[in-house]
């Protein structure tokens, strides 16, 4: 976001600013309009309505939860101010001058952005577990380069959802996408006034081309945006493309001759205090569940928009605002204030927020709100020793490649203290490289009481590891081989937004025979066990599993998509038509996460609709219960466990409740389907808690998933729990 203001007073001045140009360009007759150059103290007001906005959000207020829409007002006071001046220039000019707007950028914004950076590389060292701390300093990297808000769509990040361990820089989006649209933004702008400037020399014919060229920007960016928010919630949200048009409505206001369309004062004042009542009914009434930004983020565009228009003041007109506009509250002494600081408090109330959650555990909204108020200090100390002596100096400002070397020195102070940091972190985690479960064979890495008869587990606790192992030797993966341990099924696992699972065989390819594992990313744990499972018997495995997705019959919402998860029944309705008409199976596997929903007779039912035509192909089907949910990021827990991997102990309650569909198959109540499980492996004994390391084996590569090391090794305890359920698919006599 953008915290430029035209130039203009700070103190109350005996005569106004002057309006006119240092000189008119030949043929323009109307001159700039005078709003262009006048200092706005409405919008160092409506920027501090913003960044209120985005801190309760952040609090979590309760009420205050569409707080983040306070973004979308920054974006748009950024497009108006940016491209008034830019358009100013040229029309005064005739050209742009990059070097001058990018040097003014760089020497007011990065350094602040800088000292941020740094102090979060350095406080993440001290205040985050290790496996945190190298995901910190790719997050500094990328902030630095201005590249954050692909970093996180890239991780597919759902800045909505209230989610565990967010990055102390996700806030960061933001400014990237800001300094990513005026590096396409500002040269584009140079580009077109040349050639209007070339075409006909007329200050209005500038501004009209460049009006011409912004609209079909804002039309193309705002359908992308629709587009974007129905298909793809976190490219929507965080994308550069998906937020070009909020620029250029703001851009729109300083191009268009809205001080010759603004019309009486009543209807402005209206105008002014609907815009106002629009942000803060935003504000109000959305909240994580609302389509973002799509055509919810109209309203807040608009309303902005609005607020803007009302106060532009036309020829002659010094105060458009009366005693009674919106604009006169807003240029009030506390919202300037508050509006100057906006900058550096955005920069620096989520690293605090953050950083002091990731040392003090979880925290409330009252406290969260008491840590936003303690950012102010912070803030208040970079804009008076960092922001303004750079913007104020005349050394640095004198030449445009003096603020371009302040830019380049901003970027290259964090980025260098993140690889320090960084490669040292990982240089003590050990290797990242993926784990070779070839050289695990059974029983090797692992002792009897993962590896033993079915029901047996050993007393409990005696095979939690802590630190490196409950033996001899490391834990198997490490923390940074864990977070990228997944089955090697080749992308089989499809993405939210695919209906259709490839044809994702393995194995004995040719074979007629093959077991399906079929479900959502928890079928897809076992992907290695069915594979070795099926190989050794010369059939083929076929994979049919959605992220996700709930195998029985349930509507769900997706976080990924944010809305209702339609390509979810249409995968399931594919997936099963596809079995029914294939050949048959010799062994149907199925898995699915048991958290969908807590309703146990929606959730029968719902089986009931996917288990019947299941039935009917005639293949034995076997259901492996629900692995435990830890809930936390384990690997990042066991990685900064000083005491031992036995700290990221979990409680049993919580990870482990009742799975409702073995608890019915257990009775009887679902005939066709055989039940297994290891949750008395990855579980053991009665106590209250589950381990999250066993006999050197991580066993969790997130919150909720198995490592693939952890599946591999259970390899052996699952065949011969299908043999005990009569369910083993021993190859026949002669055959292979």
């Amino acid at each position: 976001m953008d915290f430029l203001l035209a130039p203009g007073p700070r103190r109350k001045r005996s005569t106004p600013p002057s309006t006119v140009p240092p000189a008119r360009r030949s043929g323009d007759e109307s001159g700039p309009s005078p709003h262009r150059s006048t200092f706005r103290p409405d919008i160092e007001g409506l920027r501090a309505v913003a960044v209120l906005a985005v801190l309760a959000f952040h609090a979590e207020i309760p009420g205050l939860a569409g707080g983040f829409i306070g973004v979308d007002v920054f974006f748009v006071i950024s497009g108006y101010l940016i491209t008034g001046l830019l358009v100013r220039e040229a029309v005064t000019t005739g050209r742009i001058r990059l070097g001058d707007f990018f040097s003014r950028r760089a020497r007011r914004l990065l350094p602040s952005a800088a000292v941020v950076l740094a102090a979060v590389a350095v406080a993440g060292a001290w205040l985050t577990v290790p496996l945190r701390r190298t995901d910190l300093e790719y997050d500094v990297l990328a902030s630095a380069l201005s590249v954050a808000n692909w970093r996180f769509v890239s991780q597919q990040t759902d800045y909505l959802a209230a989610g565990h361990d967010q990055s102390p820089l996700l806030h960061f989006w933001s400014l990237a996408v800001e300094e990513q649209f005026y590096l396409f933004w500002a040269p584009l702008l140079a580009v077109v006034v040349l050639f209007a400037a070339r075409a006909v020399r007329r200050g209005r014919a500038v501004r009209s081309v460049v009006a011409l060229v912004t609209g079909a920007l804002v039309l193309g960016s705002f359908a992308l945006s629709l587009h974007w928010t129905e298909h793809a919630v976190s490219l929507a949200y965080l994308g550069t493309p998906s937020r070009v048009w909020q620029f250029g409505v703001g851009a729109l206001l300083a191009l268009l001759p809205w001080h010759l369309l603004r019309g009486p004062r009543p209807l402005r004042l209206l105008c002014g205090w609907g815009g106002a009542v629009a942000i803060g009914w935003c504000v109000v009434a959305y909240d994580a569940s609302t389509p973002y930004p799509g055509l919810a983020a109209l309203v807040p565009t608009l309303a902005t928009a609005a607020v803007i228009l009302a106060a532009i003041p036309g020829r002659g007109e010094r105060n458009v605002q009366g005693p009674y506009g919106v604009g006169r509250l807003l240029a009030g002494r506390a919202p300037r204030a508050i509006g100057r600081l906006s900058y550096t408090l955005y920069l620096w109330h989520w690293p605090v927020l953050v950083l002091a959650e990731a040392r003090l555990g979880a925290l409330g909204w009252p406290a969260r709100t008491a840590w936003t108020l303690a950012a102010v200090l912070p803030a208040l100390a970079t804009m008076r020793w960092v922001e303004r002596p750079l913007r104020r100096s005349r050394t640095v400002s004198e030449l445009p490649r003096r603020g371009l070397a302040v830019g380049v020195c901003a970027i290259v102070l964090p980025v260098a203290l993140a690889l320090v940091v960084g490669t040292a972190t990982l240089h003590l985690m050990g290797p990242t490289t993926p784990v070779d479960v070839k050289g695990l064979p059974p029983g090797a890495a692992s002792g009897p009481s993962l590896l033993g008869a079915a029901g047996t587990s050993g007393p409990p606790g005696a095979s939690v590891a802590s630190g490196a192992s409950a033996g001899d030797g490391p834990m198997v993966p490490n923390p940074a081989q864990a977070r990228k341990d997944f089955p090697p099924d080749q992308g089989c696992q499809v993405a939210p937004e695919v209906t259709r699972s490839p044809e994702c065989l393995f194995g004995a390819v040719d074979s007629p025979d093959r077991i399906v594992l079929l479900g959502d990313s928890h079928a897809g744990q076992w992907f290695s066990p069915m594979l070795a499972i099926a190989s050794q018997r010369g059939w083929g495995l076929q994979e049919l599993v959605k992220q996700g997705c709930p195998l029985p019959e349930l509507d769900v919402d997706s976080p990924q998509l944010g809305r209702a998860y339609r390509e979810c029944g249409v995968w399931r309705a594919d997936a099963l038509d596809r079995l029914r008409t294939g050949p048959k199976p010799r062994l149907i596997v199925i898995a699915s996460l048991d958290r969908y929903t807590e309703d146990d007779e929606l959730l029968a039912a719902a089986w009931e609709k996917t288990l019947k035509p299941l039935r009917a192909i005639g293949a034995p089907i076997v259901y492996i219960e629900a692995t435990p949910v830890p809930g936390s990021d384990i690997p990042a827990c066991v990685s900064g466990a000083a005491d031992g991997a036995a700290a990221c102990a979990f409680s049993r309650a919580d990870a482990v409740p009742a799975d409702p569909l073995a608890r019915r198959i257990a009775a009887g109540a679902v005939p066709g389907v055989r039940v297994i499980g290891v949750n008395q492996v990855l579980c053991p004994g009665d106590g209250p808690t589950c381990p999250a390391v066993r006999e050197r084996i991580l066993l969790y590569r997130d919150d909720a998933h198995l490592t693939n090391v952890a599946a591999v090794v259970l390899t052996p305890r699952l065949e011969r729990l299908l043999t005990e359920a009569g369910m083993d698919p021993v190859r026949p006599s002669g055959s292979g």
